[in-house]
């Protein structure tokens, strides 16, 4: 019995973009690459950004394993693994050329797939593309396109929430969570069999309810009392959760998600102050998504002109801190004394790039719109006493090549559910106001 033929994928650009290491994640198949996309990859190879660094990445381990020649077999990617080999079609096949008359780096993608199908040595040729419209165009020609998925959540039902709803519990245990010293230990309570590290939990029977999560490092059951954070309250269960996370120093890594005005960013910076004495530094940070994919450098003004709207949502949640203040308080003088000091830093996400991280509380915000490398990369960053908040709303991305399964937090919560030094909190209430919640839930 002859084994089973291997597959060929022909790789897009934007894959090799979100992630360098693409070549090694299609087990023992084969691995294509168009020579269009090498001619776009050193378009991509000068900068600074988290792109530019995958593209030259890429390139070098291209050539590292590829020798003084890509012979028309390929290179081997290593044990276990397929081959890879860059592929060279000066000429256009019919389909292709009458279909798409513009000659493009999409459709000479296209192309190379087209003339691959009849190597009988493949029991498929699939183009593997985060661009919907080619997988399209793909399909429509008869070609197999998948998106690239090795670093996606299988559905949003199965993205880790953070909390859960324990009902018909026994009441006495609600009493004894509101008895000092509003702990039990996990041996000495049937609350749930598989509890997850710092999880949440909404405990009702009957009229009595109370807030608790479990915590990993004492393993008990403890209380979660709805509290402040200079001068923010918490005015839901999910919002004491995450502010509950945000000021135990003993977590490292916080992600808080939810649709718009629950309150992620400003619960985020909030806690930050709060314990602004145990941090060097406090970043507010987040990505520059600029509109129609158009770079910064477009738009009039000195370097502060051009990012001031990008950054204004993060002085706007600063704003609303300081106004639960009156201006004599000193919290009120304290939060510009900070931005003056240096000791509170708004800034873009790129101008934090291969920093290291001491001391420091660092919130990105808009974290849905990073890529799950370019998260790994800001983690990685973190240094002795360092905490790190991700913040974001996984239902709306503004990034073309992103998708709620794909991106930087959810590959975060699905990847670091169950690690002691990290919680997790969904937000679902909006609490901006009543038109806000309506417009977020109808419109």
């Amino acid at each position: 019995m002859s084994p089973p033929r291997k597959k060929l994928f022909v790789l897009d650009t934007n894959v090799i973009l979100h992630d360098a290491g693409c070549m090694r994640k299609f087990a023992e198949h084969d691995v294509a690459i168009p020579i269009v996309v090498l001619e776009e990859l050193d378009r991509f190879k000068r900068g600074n950004e988290q792109i530019n660094a995958q593209a030259r990445h890429f390139l070098r381990e291209l050539d590292g394993l590829t020798g003084e020649v890509v012979f028309d077999e390929g290179a081997k990617l290593g044990d276990g693994l397929g081959r890879v080999r860059v592929l060279v079609n000066p000429t256009w096949d019919p389909a292709v050329r009458e279909v798409f008359q513009a000659d493009t780096p999409d459709h000479r993608i296209l192309n190379t797939a087209i003339k691959l199908r009849g190597e009988e040595e493949y029991e498929s040729v699939i183009v593997v593309s985060k661009d919907t419209n080619l997988r399209m165009k793909a399909k429509s020609l008869g070609i197999p396109a998948h998106d690239y998925t090795s670093d996606k959540v299988e559905s949003l039902d199965k993205v880790y929430s953070g909390r859960r709803v324990v009902e018909k519990v026994d009441s006495a245990l609600i009493d004894r969570l509101h008895t000092a010293p509003h702990q039990i230990p996990f041996d000495e309570v049937d609350l749930v069999d598989d509890p997850v590290p710092n999880e949440n939990y909404i405990v009702r029977t009957g009229s009595k309810s109370v807030l608790a999560t479990f915590d990993p490092f004492e393993r008990l059951f403890e209380r979660v009392e709805r509290c402040t954070a200079y001068g923010i309250h918490s005015r839901n269960a999910e919002q004491a959760f995450a502010l509950h996370a945000i000021l135990d120093n003993r977590l490292q890594l916080v992600t808080l998600t939810g649709k718009a005005g629950t309150g992620k960013t400003l619960l985020a910076l909030a806690g930050a102050l709060e314990r602004r004495s145990v941090f060097r530094q406090i970043f507010l940070a987040r990505p520059i998504v600029p509109l129609s994919n158009r770079d910064i450098g477009f738009l009039p003004g000195d370097e502060q002109s051009k990012i001031g709207p990008y950054m204004a949502p993060l002085f706007d949640n600063l704003t609303v801190i300081k106004h639960q203040f009156m201006p004599q308080d000193d919290r009120y003088s304290a939060i510009d004394t900070m931005l003056e000091s240096n000791k509170l830093v708004i800034t873009p996400l790129a101008y934090i790039r291969g920093r290291s991280f001491q001391k420091v509380c660092f919130i990105v915000d808009e974290a849905q719109n990073l890529t799950p490398h370019e998260v790994k990369t800001i983690i990685t960053r973190a240094g002795e006493g360092a905490k790190i908040i991700l913040t974001g709303d996984i239902e709306q991305i503004d990034q073309p090549y992103l998708d709620s399964l794909s991106n930087g937090v959810t590959y975060v919560i699905n990847r670091m559910k169950g690690q002691h030094m990290y919680a997790h909190v969904t937000l679902t209430k909006g609490e901006r106001s009543p038109l806000a919640e309506l417009a977020s839930n109808l419109l």
